[in-house]
């Protein structure tokens, strides 16, 4: 007989362990599934789990089972009109397939593999691999994240933080230490008590016998008067609070809101912005974000405001960095923050306004910000910012990144290009 011990790490929910353990197995096919979906997903839906379908091949799990050779006998379940050796016909027609669909002379393809992951499991591969590109730590001026842990025990103590086993574990050390003496003593008198009982009978004997259990008596009230526990015994678990380095950042997402932005081109701003803000708040938890949307006329707004708002007008980008500036210099300083600028636009700017957000972000802004991410919005030709932005990308480009996007389907893959996590560059 054989015996099969897995030792994998598993608990009481043994369903869950495998449930992970499967998604790590097929980590890669998962993740591409995952960028799929999110192209023919709505703004409502982009974050939520759902049905992941990826391919079947590969997803079989090793099993034990008989080798060939040797005598086996098997009983199957459900026979109650053959016995062994009865023939039977051989079923008529080129093999009887049931399928859907036509019959095809080429091509090849394979069965696919269904199931559902929930909105952490979604986010998690959305993710998986993107970071704030340079983040280093800043200075604190208000560390107030800290982190408890273990550190040992203590002799006083909240009695919420009582060690029941160490606080035993010293009392029972305390008795055997006050009562070592006691102890070898009763062992000796017993000693010499079964002794004298196996003597023959005698006056003398039985006045030693008793002597003997009146001091063995006594010992044994003076054993138990050393008390169970004492407040000496009791033991707390020392919990101690150590600050937690973290890094502060800043995101500033601007987003042109003007009337040469249609509104298919406003709804892949959108949901450029959407994913950004979900990486954001899901990733970081010292992080600020800061929504300014523009026309000719630049204007910080809430995040309601800045997906929802129908406000639009003229295009003046400048405007839009201009407030960008004034709003680094005045709150978030280089020394303590780590600023990064997102900027969406169709790339359609008033005549000579370019060259003046070349002169905004090479004099106020790239000195300040960790990283400058632009996205242009087109079907067509880029438009006369991307040309001015160009210059600025030779110059700075580790800094400074530039994307193009056409269609809903490229929102993804330029977003993890532009934030794929980096080793060097501008910090």
């Amino acid at each position: 007989m054989s015996y099969i011990i897995d030792r994998r790490l598993n608990s009481k929910k043994k369903s869950a362990v495998n449930r992970q353990r499967f998604l790590r197995r097929y980590k890669k096919q998962i993740k591409e599934a995952v960028e799929e979906s999110i192209k023919k997903r709505s703004i409502q839906d982009m974050d939520r789990g759902g049905q992941i379908t990826i391919p079947r091949k590969g997803t079989s799990e090793p099993l034990f089972h008989h080798g060939k050779g040797g005598k086996q006998t098997r009983v199957y379940p459900g026979n109650k009109e053959f016995n062994t050796g009865d023939e039977f016909q051989r079923p008529q027609g080129g093999g009887g397939g049931a399928g859907q669909g036509q019959a095809s002379n080429q091509g090849e393809g394979e069965d696919d593999f269904s199931f559902s992951i929930n909105q952490e499991e979604f986010l998690d591969f959305m993710f998986d691999g993107l970071e704030l590109p340079y983040l280093v730590k800043k200075q604190l001026m208000d560390a107030t994240q800290f982190e408890t842990h273990r550190a040992g025990f203590t002799q006083a103590g909240s009695p919420d933080k009582l060690n029941i086993i160490r606080s035993l574990r010293a009392a029972h050390a305390r008795r055997i230490a006050l009562s070592g003496s006691d102890r070898n003593e009763l062992r000796e008198l017993k000693k010499q008590l079964w002794a004298l009982e196996t003597e023959p009978v005698s006056d003398d004997r039985n006045q030693k016998i008793h002597a003997l259990r009146e001091q063995i008596k006594a010992l044994d009230i003076n054993k138990k008067r050393v008390p169970f526990i004492d407040d000496f015994d009791l033991r707390y678990n020392n919990i101690v609070k150590t600050p937690i380095p973290s890094s502060k950042a800043v995101m500033f997402c601007i987003m042109d809101v003007s009337g040469s932005m249609t509104q298919s081109i406003k709804e892949i701003a959108k949901r450029f912005f959407i994913l950004l803000y979900l990486f954001l708040t899901r990733n970081y938890k010292q992080i600020e974000v800061v929504f300014v949307r523009h026309h000719t006329h630049a204007k910080e707004v809430d995040e309601e405001e800045f997906f929802y708002s129908r406000e639009t007008g003229g295009t003046i980008v400048s405007s839009a960095l201009e407030l960008t500036a004034e709003i680094l210099q005045q709150r978030y300083p280089r020394h303590e923050w780590n600023i990064y600028v997102a900027q969406a636009s169709d790339g359609d700017n008033w005549d000579g306004d370019s060259q003046r957000c070349t002169q905004l972000l090479t004099e106020k802004i790239l000195p300040l910000v960790q990283y400058y991410a632009y996205v242009e919005i087109t079907n067509g030709p880029q438009q006369n910012l991307w040309h001015e932005y160009q210059q600025i990308h030779q110059n700075h480009p580790e800094q400074f990144a530039m994307q193009h996007i056409e269609e809903l389907s490229d929102i993804f893959p330029v977003f993890r290009r532009l934030f794929e996590r980096k080793t060097k560059g501008a910090a």
